[in-house]
């Protein structure tokens, strides 16, 4: 845990995120000046393009910060407190269980009855499978068994979501069904946003809160405890806090894989490979990374468009694979 955060990483990535946002405003299929985008974020000018701004692009850049960031802390938190550069949001279970919630939603056409029973299904999915580990964390002093629940959760989670799409009622149904466990920001309200925030804000607090706990548990779980730290609410803050908010942005993004797994291990050796320094940066990256991702996304591919969870594969599994070549670069 040498070195020190560099003092302008944050500043920096947090410019960089304003950079990203604002591009977002502007870029789609309809290309918009600064100008027009300032017009419009106050509503005036064009009325179309005000409606543009306001209901459209600003609700999908916010989300797309939420979820971005919410992905890069929880697996910066998460490979802290297991100790594992593998480790990602999508190991504690959360993500599988919030597609299952999806899934049941839209083969049953629940959401043409109630168009958010989408949303909510996930989010119960996902608070399922948090009751789950919760239960686990606090009956269990060691971190393993977590790790198989999670693992046994995405197992039976992707069973029954293989289940439910075999019987598809039908064509469409099975298309919708694939398309949102693909990820999109695309059509996102403000409604969208207000269901998810709540969640969201809630896990921040419970992560970030957790820097000094993750340093000291870098030196072992025994010599964590001698250092006063109380591992089991420790574990407790950090699978709450992840699952709360994964569990709420997969409700309303859908999946979206490698965020969590490479913006980590992208920022790791700028701060010194220290846990607890690393969550506000991975917070940040995971957020510049998807909205990226969700730009990539808007471009013309024909008469199909990408899907948000292939572009941040696309571009998050060569990058893990650089990393892992680099790294054993550096140990021989």
């Amino acid at each position: 845990m040498s070195g020190k955060t560099p003092v302008l990483l944050v500043p920096v990535l947090a410019a960089a995120l304003v950079l990203c946002a604002a591009a977002g405003l502007m870029i789609g299929p309809v290309d918009l000046s600064v100008s027009q985008v300032m017009s419009g974020l106050f509503g005036q000018g064009e009325e179309n393009i005000a409606i543009i701004i306001q209901e459209l692009r600003v609700p999908r850049v916010a989300i797309g910060i939420l979820a971005g960031a919410t992905l890069g802390v929880s697996g910066a938190a998460l490979q802290g407190l297991l100790r594992n550069p593998l480790a990602d949001p999508g190991v504690i279970g959360v993500s599988a269980s919030a597609g299952l919630g999806a899934v049941v939603a839209i083969s049953f056409g629940l959401v043409s009855v109630f168009p958010m029973a989408l949303q909510l299904l996930a989010m119960a999915g996902g608070l399922c499978a948090t009751a789950v580990l919760l239960y686990l964390a606090a009956r269990d002093a060691s971190i393993l068994p977590l790790i198989l629940a999670g693992i046994g959760i995405s197992s039976l989670a992707a069973a029954i979501m293989a289940l439910v799409m075999n019987f598809a009622p039908n064509p469409l149904a099975l298309q919708d069904m694939v398309m949102w466990l693909m990820g999109s920001l695309q059509n996102r309200t403000f409604d969208d946003l207000m269901l998810t925030l709540p969640f969201v804000l809630v896990g921040w607090g419970l992560l970030l809160g957790t820097g000094r706990g993750l340093d000291a548990t870098s030196l072992g779980e025994e010599t964590a405890i001698t250092l006063g730290i109380n591992m089991k609410l420790l574990r407790l803050r950090i699978i709450l806090g992840a699952a709360l908010s994964v569990g709420a942005v997969v409700a309303v993004c859908g999946t979206v894989g490698f965020v969590g797994l490479v913006i980590p291990h992208f920022l790791r050796p700028l701060v010194g490979y220290a846990p607890g320094r690393l969550l506000l940066p991975s917070a940040l990256g995971g957020a510049i990374l998807l909205l990226l991702a969700d730009m990539i996304t808007r471009l013309p591919f024909g008469n199909q468009q990408l899907q948000l969870g292939v572009v941040t594969s696309l571009i998050g599994a060569p990058l893990f694979l650089h990393i892992i070549y680099k790294t054993r670069e550096a140990m021989r």
